[in-house]
């Protein structure tokens, strides 16, 4: 077949920096790894910066939270994260456990949901991580329905390790003791892991079945040995999880035919117009591989099956390029097809996204907030509403003789503060008006506004104008301009701002010069919330 060899070795650099370790490298060390030649390496990771996958940062390179755009369009389109996360947290509060929802992936398990019980010990696995099936509860309900080249390639496969990096590694299961594992799957409806991933993790899982009859996933509640055996574990949870598979099977079937019905989802939607490769091709010039940054599209726009003809829609393409990206992402293992349609598999979630899906809240918004800093010069800060105050969730200083001396978990009123007043008008009209009577404003400098009907009416600006502006009212000589930072539901859920000194020039000039990259930071940051917490809650700090 005719591959397109910049979509395939730009995957393949992808994936090296997906790998444990390889979240950060330099691109002489992306040359090493991948066997590329360095001009090579240098047009795909240019590429890919400026597709927003990777982040430049000094003379290395990171993944950014948009390369999860692939996996969530695929998440969105199996519909298991939408139909089974609401149930999956019901059990994990009613067991008090871990539950986890786990895909088959040729011959590994990959997870899909995760809701975790926090300890001291618990479940460390993370959505796209990828299991051998002979070492966890949901392989030999997978299993059951290998056909022999299926079982021939796991037996092939059995005794490398290397493959699955999220597990620790430990002797090759014996394929006697996997079936009869796989037998009692079969049988029983149910399977165990006694200890397989590691020492003192227990689990049990039952399969849940598709439209078509054929086990489309498997929930797994994972316990401990110090608060279950395998037998108690599942006396305690499978005759719940049997209670529930049904309406799980139901609540699938839904949300699948739902999106049958609807055309193209959300992912398809974005992508859909003019081929935004042509106009970067004509920008960046020969830097730029535009077949990379088209096949990339293709897999954004698969968010379930669809025809050649939707994805050539959907993403502007011609259907001949369409077709040559589609089939390539098939050779490498990234899509199937049947008939006339194609549809993504569970391996686009190789791509970044088990690494992407654990950062914390600090970890994505940091690295903007330092370029933030890097464009105005001055010191940026993050904040959350806390009570009738506001406390510092991320910080980066500029580096000056004369700083503002604030750290992360530093509280100020948000009356007197221009994130507190942003955080405040993101509030509904009646919890802002009880905040406000309630916070009892004192006098800070002489410039602090501290009537109650003066400062509604400030608060009221901040939301229309969409920013607020503090000039010497928490402290003389000093200067703060924040924005709003919003989920992906366009709830506020934070604040943005920079810090100057009054002295830097009139209040004009520094709205003029602060305003604009402070504005577009909060969007960039509001991206990769959105790609991030894609069917997740938005964990703040």
């Amino acid at each position: 077949m005719d591959v397109v060899g910049p979509l395939e070795r730009g995957l393949a650099v992808l994936r090296v920096m997906s790998a444990p370790g390889g979240h950060r490298m330099r691109p002489s060390e992306l040359a090493r790894a991948t066997g590329l030649a360095r001009s090579t390496v240098d047009r795909v990771v240019a590429t890919l910066v400026h597709l927003g996958h990777l982040r430049e940062i000094d003379r290395e390179v990171e993944l950014a939270p948009p390369l999860m755009e692939p996996g969530n369009a695929y998440l969105a389109g199996c519909g298991i994260p939408d139909a089974l996360g609401p149930v999956a947290e019901r059990l994990a509060d009613e067991f008090d456990e871990s539950v986890s929802v786990a895909v088959p992936d040729g011959d590994g398990v990959r997870f899909v949901t995760q809701i975790t019980r926090r300890r001291t010990m618990s479940l460390a696995f993370r959505i796209g991580d990828l299991l051998p099936a002979e070492r966890c509860a949901p392989g030999p309900i997978f299993a059951a329905e290998w056909d022999e080249a299926a079982r021939a390639a796991w037996r092939a496969r059995r005794a490398s390790p290397e493959h699955f990096p999220a597990v620790p590694a430990r002797p090759a299961v014996e394929a006697e003791e996997f079936d009869r594992r796989v037998a009692h799957a079969a049988a029983d409806g149910w399977a165990a892991d006694d200890q397989l991933i590691e020492p003192g993790l227990i689990a049990v899982a039952v399969p849940v079945r598709g439209p078509s009859g054929h086990t489309a996933c498997a929930v797994s509640v994972v316990s401990h040995t110090s608060r279950h055996t395998v037998a108690s574990l599942a006396e305690a949870t499978l005759p719940r999880l049997r209670e529930e598979a049904s309406a799980m099977e139901a609540a699938l079937a839904r949300v699948l035919a739902e999106r049958a019905s609807g055309g193209p989802g959300a992912a398809a939607a974005a992508a859909a117009g003019a081929d935004p490769a042509r106009t970067a091709k004509r920008e960046l010039g020969p830097e730029f591989l535009q077949s990379l940054a088209r096949g990339l599209t293709v897999l954004c726009a698969l968010d379930g099956t669809r025809s050649l003809s939707e994805v050539a829609e959907s993403t502007g393409l011609a259907r001949a390029t369409a077709r040559r990206a589609l089939l390539t992402l098939e050779h490498l293992g990234y899509v199937e097809h049947a008939g006339r349609d194609f549809r993504p598999l569970p391996r686009v979630l190789e791509l970044g996204y088990a690494h992407l899906s654990s950062l914390g809240f600090a970890e994505i918004v940091q690295p903007h907030m330092a370029d933030l800093v890097r464009r105005t010069h001055e010191s940026a800060s993050m904040a959350v509403l806390d009570g009738d105050d506001i406390r510092y969730v991320a910080r980066v200083p500029a580096y000056k003789i004369m700083s503002v001396d604030i750290t992360v978990g530093t509280r100020l009123p948000a009356y007197a503060t221009s994130m507190g007043r942003v955080l405040l008008a993101g509030l509904p009209h009646t919890e802002r008006a009880a905040r406000l009577a309630g916070a009892g404003p004192r006098p800070i400098t002489g410039r602090t506004v501290t009537d109650p009907a003066e400062l509604a009416k400030i608060v009221e600006g901040a939301t229309e104008q969409g920013h607020a502006f503090v000039d010497e009212e928490l402290e003389e000589g000093l200067r703060s301009l924040a924005v709003p930072v919003r989920d992906g539901a366009g709830q506020v859920v934070a604040a943005l701002n920079v810090a100057t000194h009054a002295a830097r020039g009139p209040v004009e000039e520094t709205l003029a010069a602060l305003l604009p990259p402070l504005t577009e930071t909060a969007s960039r940051i509001e991206a990769d919330l959105r790609a991030v917490t894609r069917g997740r809650r938005l964990r703040l700090p």
